[in-house]
């Protein structure tokens, strides 16, 4: 469920207090940010691309094969790097916006696999079980709050 602005705000608010508080600590939940290590190996792929064009450059100045081919090898595995980070990163960004997205649609029919939508649309049955455990728990958890029954 995405914050609201006000909650935003607060959040930001305690994150800086934590930062000015204590500095390690702050550090230490930093660097376990997903977004700081994408960040990092995003940057890192793109040194390694330059490295791979410089030496490839390089190679076909020189006239040097082996220095033509480890420059491609290692601009092509860095490029691969790049793509499965941004792959990864994708992967655990899409999920939450999924929820966030079916919360809004809440009450709406969804299309299944062999609903209104077609074969190959995903729907509720495309979940994985735990996704579906999860959501089970957090409307039973948002019932509790509000104060009605399970």
């Amino acid at each position: 469920m995405p914050l609201s602005e006000h909650e935003q705000r607060q959040l930001e608010q305690i994150e800086q207090a934590l930062y000015r508080e204590d500095p390690k600590f702050g550090r230490l939940v930093r660097s376990s940010d997903p977004r700081v290590h994408y960040k990092r190996k995003l940057a890192q792929a793109v040194i390694g691309i330059a490295v791979g064009a410089g030496l490839l450059v390089a190679g076909v100045v020189t006239h040097r094969v082996y220095l033509e081919a480890a420059g491609a090898e290692v601009a092509l595995l860095a490029l691969v790097w790049a793509v499965v980070s941004w792959r990864r990163h994708l992967a655990r960004v899409r999920p939450v916006r999924a929820k966030a997205s079916a919360k809004a649609v809440k009450g709406q029919a969804r299309p299944g696999p062999g609903g209104p939508g077609g074969p190959g649309v995903p729907g509720r049955a495309a979940q994985t079980r735990r996704a579906r455990m999860m959501e089970r728990m957090e409307e039973r958890w948002r019932r509790r709050q509000e104060g009605g029954r399970m």
